[in-house]
C-alpha cells in the first residue's frame, strides 16, 4: 500500500477530480492517506485513514511516505490545540488549525521531507487525551463563529459533521465523518431530558433522513454548525432558533459516546442527604 501526509494547511477532498467538483471533506496537516488510484499525474483518490473518508486531492497537496516513515508518524504524533497556530521552518511560516498532526513531534519540532519544522503553541499527544464531557464542551467552544462550510473541517469552515467528528477526535474518540454515519455510534439515550452535556443529539429532514447534529451543552442548549458555529436552545422537538422564533431542525434522537462513570448509589445517597430538600428540584 501507498501511503502519503498532507503537508499543508487545509486541503479540499472533492468527488471527482476536478476543481470544480463537490468537497466532500478536507484534510489537515499532518493526517495520514492511503493513495488508491491515480488520475493522470494530477490527482489521486485517497482514504483518509483516521475516519476511512474518500476523495480526490490534488497529487502535489500530499507527500509520499516511506513504509519507515508511514510506520512512525501513525503511531507517534501530537493534535494542535490552538485555534491557529504557525509552523516554523527556516524560509517559511505556515498556519496550521486545531486537530491538525503534528507528526514525530518531541515537544518542540519535528523534521519531515528534508525540513525542520517548530511548533511553540499548545498540544497534546493522544496518550495523554482524558475523554470527558468538560473537556468536549471547551473544545466545542473554541469553534465558535466559525463559518458554516460543506465538507469543511477547519475554524475557517465546517459543517456539522465536521464540528462534531474534530470535538470528538481531540478528546481521542473517533466518530465517523459524515452524521447518517455517526448516528450508529455511541449508546441510545431514551429522553433527551435523560442527556447529559456531551451527548449527541441528531435532526433529521422532511424524508426523515438523519442530517445534521450537534453537542449537548447544559441548561438545554446545543453547539452545532448552521450557517455558523452557534449555540441555540434545544428540547424534544428540536433545535429552536431564538431571532426567528421557529424551530430549525427536527430531533431524532440522542446518543451517547462518552464513557461516563455512574455515581456510586451510596454516594448518591449521601449527596441526596446532605442536600436540603428543595435543591433535589
Amino acid at each position: 500500500m501507498d501511503f502519503a501526509l498532507c503537508h499543508l494547511s487545509v486541503v479540499p477532498l472533492r468527488s471527482s477530480p476536478s476543481d470544480k467538483s463537490e468537497q466532500v471533506s478536507q484534510l489537515l496537516f499532518g493526517e495520514i492517506v492511503e493513495q488508491l488510484e491515480w488520475k493522470g499525474r494530477s490527482w489521486v483518490k485517497v482514504r483518509c485513514t483516521w475516519d476511512n473518508c474518500i476523495g480526490w486531492a490534488q497529487a502535489r497537496q500530499v507527500k509520499p511516505l516511506t513504509a519507515s516513515e508511514h510506520k512512525l508518524f501513525a503511531e507517534k504524533f501530537a493534535y494542535c490545540l490552538d485555534l491557529f497556530q504557525p509552523l516554523m521552518s527556516n524560509d517559511f511560516a505556515m498556519p496550521i488549525p486545531i486537530g491538525a498532526r503534528l507528526p514525530d513531534f518531541d515537544g518542540m519540532k519535528f523534521r519531515f521531507d528534508g525540513k525542520s519544522y517548530h511548533y511553540a503553541g499548545q498540544a497534546v499527544f493522544p496518550e495523554n487525551i482524558e475523554p470527558t464531557p468538560d473537556r468536549v464542551i471547551k473544545i466545542a467552544r473554541r469553534y465558535l463563529l466559525a463559518p458554516y462550510q460543506w465538507g469543511g473541517r477547519s475554524p475557517f469552515g465546517i459543517d456539522a459533521g465536521g464540528l462534531t467528528q474534530m470535538v470528538f477526535k481531540l478528546v481521542g474518540i473517533h466518530l465517523h465523518r459524515m452524521p447518517d454515519a455517526q448516528v450508529h455510534q455511541g449508546e441510545l439515550v431514551d429522553f433527551i431530558e435523560q442527556s447529559m452535556p456531551g451527548d449527541l443529539a441528531f435532526f433529521e429532514n422532511t424524508s426523515s433522513a438523519i442530517n445534521h447534529t450537534g453537542i449537548l451543552l447544559p441548561d438545554g442548549k446545543i453547539i452545532h454548525a448552521a450557517e455558523q458555529v452557534r449555540i441555540d436552545r434545544v428540547d424534544h422537538f428540536g433545535i429552536f432558533d431564538e431571532e426567528t422564533s421557529r424551530y430549525t431542525h427536527r430531533l431524532r434522537v440522542a446518543k451517547r459516546v462518552l464513557k461516563i462513570k455512574p455515581i456510586p448509589k451510596l454516594v448518591q445517597k449521601e449527596i441526596r442527604q446532605e442536600l436540603p430538600q428543595t435543591a433535589l428540584f
